[in-house]
């Protein structure tokens, strides 16, 4: 009887199966596609997974190689969550086998079983209470005892790390006898408990029907829930996943960002009484494995994560969620490029369960779906409570000297709201202390000896960074070019802003919140905790800021510089200006007190500003979608970008330059219309660590025909001398033109 072949999906950047024999053993009746198998690749083992099976190859059966092991008795996946990462390999023009190793924890991508270990649990001696004596001046003891004391059947080893508590603290209080450990089976099944730990909510007329809309549907829905900031789009989140575990179904929550993980989870911490668990790119790969299997045995009842938990099996899925929908952060930028907001509406039609894209500020993709009725839209256009939506204001600054980036009308401002006890934000997108260091006799600026871009100065190490490659350098004490000792700070940052503000208000903390003060663990829990407390405080901060939280002390935002975005190289820059505004203004007055926002700016009157400070969100997005229709922009076209990078300008340009010859002929060969090339043109910073980089747009009327193109294209660039030359890659729907 012949062995059967079976055709492997592995982690290559190859897009293509590699055929082997079947392992030593293994009949045809234990092979089943989504198995994972052990190889040899070269002269190494790989792991990856059958995609199918067959009764022959192409490659001769004297170097047809076999199969080391096999790692599994059931496929790994279910069906839907392998449907799901085949379309998105087909659709991202990417290979299966890379496509399944990143939807995989890091240890089963390295053969670790996919098993859940006997697990060991932290729990509360009886007697033992939050308020003990013996912890009375060990406030994190007292922490972990209030902790657990909301687990009373324990609290697993392994999910300790996401609730703040640390191992040298739980045996602590081990030895005072207040805790111990005991060993479970992970199915444990407890005895019913209440699903709710603190009861809803009363939803208002908007949520409540956005609800029942959403409570009422069977099968695959997908909901635009569009809602000003601080509207209540988090308690429409809560109440649909208390009816998605009613139905004995599990919810997946999509977040944009890390930071915004623990006050996700202290949400559903107080809400509900079930296990949650989180996926993020901050647990260790233990961590991360647990949660997974927690997740695909149906234990944990809610998974919250970051972009790469879309792909996060669930035993009985009910409801997915993506919060801040238009948020960059879902887009993964390099290898796999995928969107993982369009991957949730993908997956929820192949699961036939809801799925709900929440934001304030929609991205126009899904208010086009809107129009062409593929989404739903629900509207949440009051605040929540008796909070009002903050009034806005343009600062025209021009002629106005500037302190630290603030302008004296500002900086007066600041101190009323402070002097009534509020807290205030500063909005600035830039870290440092300057963008730039320049010389003011000669005019030279310090620049990136790898990138087509200026040095940032910061004084906490003193030293130039590049933010582009990461590159950093010595301060020059004198001009290189000059030698003159008339080096000044062109601009500000954040570190700037921070110090401009704590000389104009010593009396005031002031807390700065970027990526430089923000690497610490818990270094931001820690921040908001402390904003939290309601002091009168400044906030100076980036986009880290506009994220989703709730500063209900803040009643006046400064936005420092808007004009960015107005006329950004990037046809998508005043849709993230916009978007930007919105996000930060909606920090203000998220309580009983009135907010403020006020926006610097040289360009006041323009149109697309007015927009903003005088209308409303949807009223910029009409006009930004009609002039995108006019123009032929996505989302009323399709687009591809095919990059290169080199170490020489001119093998980016073969290359290229090739490929569009390629495309024109496939083009005319198979008649496919519809379909546009324009370039190949440099990248908007073309040398970027030491390579130089440059990019071929690829734009299309009808999707069907975009993609046929680039089928035929990657296939044919594969085969192609100058491929191996450079570093290239396709990216489908890419959101950053850089």
């Amino acid at each position: 009887m012949p062995v059967p072949i079976i055709q492997v999906a592995l982690p290559s950047p190859l897009r293509r199966l590699f055929d082997y024999r079947a392992p030593a053993g293994a009949g045809a009746q234990m092979l089943q596609v989504g198995l994972r198998v052990r190889v040899p690749f070269g002269n190494r083992q790989l792991v990856g997974m059958i995609a199918a099976i067959a009764d022959h190859s192409d490659v001769p059966a004297g170097k047809l190689r076999q199969a080391s092991e096999l790692l599994d008795q059931t496929p790994l996946l279910p069906d839907s969550l392998w449907q799901l990462c085949r379309w998105t390999a087909s659709y991202y023009q990417h290979g299966l086998g890379d496509t399944l190793s990143s939807a995989l924890p890091v240890l089963l991508r390295q053969g670790e079983p996919a098993m859940a270990r006997q697990q060991m649990l932290w729990q509360l001696m009886p007697g033992a209470y939050p308020a003990h004596p013996a912890v009375s001046r060990a406030p994190k003891q007292k922490q972990a005892l209030q902790t657990l004391a909301m687990h009373p059947h324990g609290l697993s080893h392994a999910l300790i790390s996401q609730w703040g508590l640390t191992r040298d603290v739980l045996e602590a209080l081990e030895r005072k006898g207040l805790v111990r450990r005991i060993s479970q089976s992970p199915h444990h099944v407890h005895e019913p408990r209440p699903l709710h730990r603190e009861p809803a909510l009363q939803a208002n007329p908007e949520q409540q029907a956005a609800l029942d809309r959403i409570t009422a549907a069977e099968g695959f829905n997908c909901w635009l829930l569009e809602g000003v900031t601080g509207s209540g789009k988090t308690e429409v989140y809560l109440q649909a996943i208390a009816h998605c575990l009613e139905r004995q179904r599990q919810a997946l929550v999509l977040i944009p960002e890390i930071g915004l993980t623990p006050q996700t989870m202290e949400r559903f911490r107080r809400r509900f009484n079930v296990p949650v668990v989180i996926l993020h790119s901050g647990l260790n790969d233990r961590e991360r494995l647990d949660a997974w299997i927690a997740a695909r045995d149906g234990e944990a009842a809610i998974v919250v994560g970051t972009r790469s938990a879309i792909f996060t099996p669930l035993a009985r899925p009910g409801l997915i969620i993506v919060d801040e929908e238009h948020d960059l952060s879902y887009k993964q930028q390099e290898g796999l490029r995928y969107n993982a907001r369009d991957l949730a509406v993908y997956r929820a039609s192949l699961e036939q369960t809801g799925v709900i894209l929440g934001s304030a500020t929609p991205s126009f993709e899904s208010l086009y779906n809107v129009q062409r009725n593929r989404y739903q839209l629900l509207r949440l256009t009051q605040r929540a409570g008796n909070a009002r939506p903050p009034r806005f204001q343009a600062l025209d600054i021009r002629s106005r000297p500037l302190e630290g980036g603030m302008s004296r009308p500002l900086i007066k401002l600041m101190g009323d709201h402070l002097q009534q006890g509020n807290q205030v934000l500063v909005f600035i997108n830039r870290r440092g202390f300057a963008p730039t260091l320049m010389c003011h006799d000669c005019g030279w600026m310090a620049e990136c000896r790898r990138c087509d871009a200026r040095m940032t100065l910061h004084q906490s190490p003193p030293q130039l960074n590049c933010h582009h490659c990461g590159s950093q350098r010595p301060v020059e004490r004198c001009c290189p070019k000059c030698q003159s000792e008339e080096l000044r700070p062109i601009g500000a940052g954040t570190e700037r802003t921070e110090e401009q503000l704590i000389a104009s208000f010593p009396d005031f903390p002031v807390l700065r919140i970027d990526r430089d003060t923000m690497g610490r663990k818990r270094a931001m829990q820690d921040m908001l905790e402390r904003i939290h407390s309601g002091e009168p405080c400044l906030l100076v901060g980036t986009q880290m800021l506009a994220k989703g939280h709730h500063f209900p002390d803040v009643t006046l935002v400064a936005i420092l510089d808007a004009d960015g975005g107005l006329f950004s190289a990037d046809f998508r820059g005043p849709e993230r200006m916009a978007q930007q505004v919105i996000q930060v203004a909606g920090r203000a007055g998220r309580a009983d007190k009135p907010g403020q926002v006020i926006i610097q700016t040289h360009m006041a009157e323009h149109p697309l500003l007015l927009d903003l400070v005088e209308h409303d969100y949807s009223r910029f997005a009409s006009r930004e979608l009609a002039a995108r229709q006019a123009a032929g922009l996505p989302p009323y076209s399709f687009m591809a970008l095919l990059r290169a990078e080199a170490n020489a300008v001119t093998q980016t340009d073969e290359f290229l330059d090739n490929a569009c010859d390629i495309a024109e002929q496939l083009l005319a060969t198979h008649r496919i219309s519809g379909v546009e090339l324009l370039g190949p043109v440099p990248s908007p910073m073309e040398r970027r660590a030491g390579r130089y980089r440059a990019q071929l747009l690829v734009l299309g009327r009808q999707r069907s025909s975009l993609h046929q193109l680039l089928h035929l294209l990657l296939v044919a660039l594969e085969q192609q001398p100058q491929a191996r030359r450079v570093r290239w890659s396709i990216d489908v729907d890419p959101m950053d033109m850089f």
